[in-house]
């Protein structure tokens, strides 16, 4: 899948989802070139300070609760899920190197980010309230 088709495919798999945590945030899709995503590249991007934390998780341990089915849910929350996992399933299935960097502290822009075949860093975004 070429860059284009997978930024179109990431756009179409994220439309109308959000990231549920004190605030819902949408995503957004970006394309970083070869840009590594190093902590000041990535603190710079949302225009953090120099000594802002960067962590790093899983697309599994960022996405576990959007994409668990626990009996409570219904429907519609049960569709939601399905959405994250077929989210998860087209990152992991398209990029290499898949990370999810949050970067700051309470409300924190957050990039689901990974090499794809052409060498270009990929992805999703959305941001995080947690206070």
């Amino acid at each position: 899948m070429t860059d284009e088709q997978l930024l179109k495919e990431l756009g179409e798999a994220t439309r109308g989802l959000t990231y549920m945590s004190e605030s819902d945030y949408p995503f957004e899709v970006f394309d970083w070139g070869r840009e590594e995503p190093t902590p000041e590249f990535l603190r710079g991007l949302g225009g953090q300070p120099a000594d802002a934390p960067v962590e790093t998780r899983t697309a599994a341990q960022f996405f576990r609760a959007a994409t668990s089915e626990p009996d409570w849910k219904g429907p519609e929350e049960l569709a939601v899920a399905r959405r994250f996992q077929a989210l998860v399933r087209l990152l992991e299935a398209n990029l290499s190197e898949l990370t999810v960097f949050r970067v700051g502290e309470i409300n924190m822009p957050v990039y689901v980010a990974g090499r794809s075949a052409s060498g270009s860093w990929l992805g999703v975004s959305t941001r995080a309230v947690e206070t």
